[in-house]
C-alpha cells in the first residue's frame, strides 16, 4: 500500500527508555511511578487538574459512563451522535442508559447544536451529552457550550482522535466537559501502543475513576481522609482489599507511560503538521467535494473526502481509482459509518431505513458518500498532490 490509512507513530528514540527499564535487574512493569508521571504531564499539557491512564480509549469511555451511572443509578437518556466510534454508544448501553441519536453538522462532523437543544427542551429524561470531537475538528460550538453551562448539563467529551484541537479562548478540547476521554491507539496523534486517558477537574470524580480502573479498591484513593472513612467503616476487612463498587481492571503499565512521555514531547509539532496537511488537501480538492469544514483550531486526524451530492457512480469510480493507485481509505468517514446502521444498534432498537434517514440524514449522507484517507505528519506536499490527482481522475 503506497499511502496506507494509518502509520505507526513510534520512533526508535521512544523505545530507548523502555529498553533501559527492561534491562534493569528487577524492573517494575505494572502501573507505577511512570504512570503517575505521565498522568501529571498530560494534565499539565491539556490544562486540567486530574488524569487517569487506562488501557484504551474504549475503556475510558466505559469508565465515564460507569461514573455517570453512579450519579444517575436509575439510568435515563444520553445524547450521542451516530457519527462516532462504537464504544461510545456501547458504553451507554452497557451502563443501562438509552442512546438518543442526534444528527451532525457537516462542517464540524459533530452534534447539531440546535437539534441537541431542541431535544433537551422536550425530553426531561436527558442525563448527559456524550459529544465527539470528530477527526480533529472542534465539535463544541459557543451556542451549545453556553446552553450546557447555563443549564448545568453533564458533558462528556470524546477527544479520542482530536488531541490538541482548540475549542474556545485557546483552551483545548477535553477541558470543557465534566469528563473527557482520549485514545493513544498506535495511529492516533500520539501513541502508547494501546492506551487511553480520562480527564476531569473534579476531585471526587478523579478518586472514583481511580477505583473504577482498579477493581474498585479503596487503596487507589489518594485522599487519606476519604480513604479512612471506608477503612473505619469496614474494620473486618483488610484495608488493602476493600472493594467499594463493582468495577474493572483497565490499568495501563509503565511501558505505555514511558512511551507516552516520549510521544508527548512531539505532540504539538505533530498536531501542527496534521493540520497543515489537511488545509493543503482541502485547497487542492475538486469542487464536487465538500470543503467547508470548521478549520479554526483543528488538529486533523484524517483527510475527509465527502461528496457534495449523492452520486453512487462517482463514489464507485473514486474507490476504484484509490484502490488501483494504492491509496487506502475508510468508507463512511468513520469507524463503521452511521452507527445507527450497525447491528448492535439497529437490531436492539429496531430502526428502519426510514427511521435512520429521518433522524440522521447528514450522517447517512456521509455513510454512503463519504470516506477518509490517511493523514500523518510525514506526508509531504508532493504526496498530498499525488493523492488529490488520483481523486480528480
Amino acid at each position: 500500500m503506497k499511502f496506507p490509512l494509518m502509520k505507526n507513530n513510534l520512533l526508535q528514540e521512544d523505545l530507548k527508555p523502555v529498553i533501559e527499564l527492561l534491562m534493569e535487574k528487577d524492573p517494575k512493569l505494572t502501573a507505577g511511578p511512570k504512570v503517575k508521571e505521565f498522568e501529571e504531564a498530560w494534565s499539565e499539557w491539556l490544562g486540567v487538574k486530574y488524569s487517569v491512564f487506562v488501557n484504551s480509549g474504549s475503556s475510558a469511555n466505559l469508565l465515564c459512563l460507569a461514573l455517570l451511572k453512579e450519579k444517575f443509578p436509575n439510568g435515563g437518556d444520553v445524547i450521542v451522535p451516530p457519527f462516532t466510534w462504537s464504544s461510545d454508544i456501547s458504553s451507554i448501553i452497557w451502563m443501562g442508559f438509552n442512546p438518543i441519536f442526534i444528527d451532525i453538522n457537516l462542517s464540524s462532523l459533530a452534534l447539531n447544536s440546535d437539534l441537541v437543544i431542541k431535544e433537551i427542551e422536550s425530553n426531561k429524561n436527558i442525563r448527559a451529552i456524550f459529544l465527539t470531537h470528530a477527526q480533529g475538528i472542534n465539535g463544541l460550538d459557543k451556542k451549545l457550550l453556553n446552553y450546557i453551562e447555563k443549564h448545568n448539563i453533564f458533558l462528556i467529551e470524546d477527544v479520542c482522535e482530536s488531541h490538541g484541537v482548540i475549542v474556545h479562548n485557546g483552551k483545548k478540547g477535553g477541558t470543557f466537559g465534566d469528563l473527557s476521554c482520549f485514545s493513544f491507539y498506535y495511529a492516533h496523534h500520539m501513541s502508547t501502543i494501546e492506551g487511553g486517558m480520562i480527564c476531569t477537574n473534579d476531585e471526587n470524580s478523579y478518586e472514583a475513576l481511580r477505583m473504577f480502573r482498579s477493581h474498585g479498591m479503596v487503596r487507589e484513593m489518594l485522599n487519606i481522609n476519604k480513604k479512612n472513612v471506608w477503612v473505619e467503616k469496614y474494620q473486618d476487612l483488610n484495608e488493602k482489599f476493600i472493594f467499594t463498587r463493582p468495577a474493572f481492571n483497565v490499568r495501563n503499565n509503565e511501558i505505555g507511560a514511558i512511551i507516552g512521555l516520549e510521544q508527548l514531547k512531539r505532540l504539538d509539532s505533530m498536531v501542527k503538521k496534521r493540520a497543515r496537511n489537511f488545509e493543503l488537501f482541502l485547497n487542492l480538492l475538486p469542487n464536487w467535494c465538500f470543503k467547508d469544514f470548521n478549520l479554526e483550531g483543528q488538529s486533523n486526524y484524517a483527510f475527509n473526502l465527502i461528496l457534495n451530492e449523492p452520486d453512487r457512480e462517482l463514489m464507485e469510480n473514486l474507490q476504484f481509482r484509490l484502490e488501483k493507485n494504492g491509496i487506502e481509505y475508510r468508507r463512511g468517514s468513520a469507524g463503521g459509518g452511521n452507527q445507527m446502521r450497525q447491528p448492535y444498534v439497529r437490531e436492539r432498537y429496531l430502526f428502519s431505513d426510514e427511521d435512520i434517514k429521518k433522524i440522521a440524514p447528514i450522517t447517512d449522507h456521509v455513510h454512503f458518500f463519504g470516506m477518509y484517507l490517511g493523514n500523518y505528519p510525514e506526508l509531504d506536499k508532493a504526496s498530498i498532490e499525488e493523492i488529490v490527482k488520483v481523486i480528480k481522475g
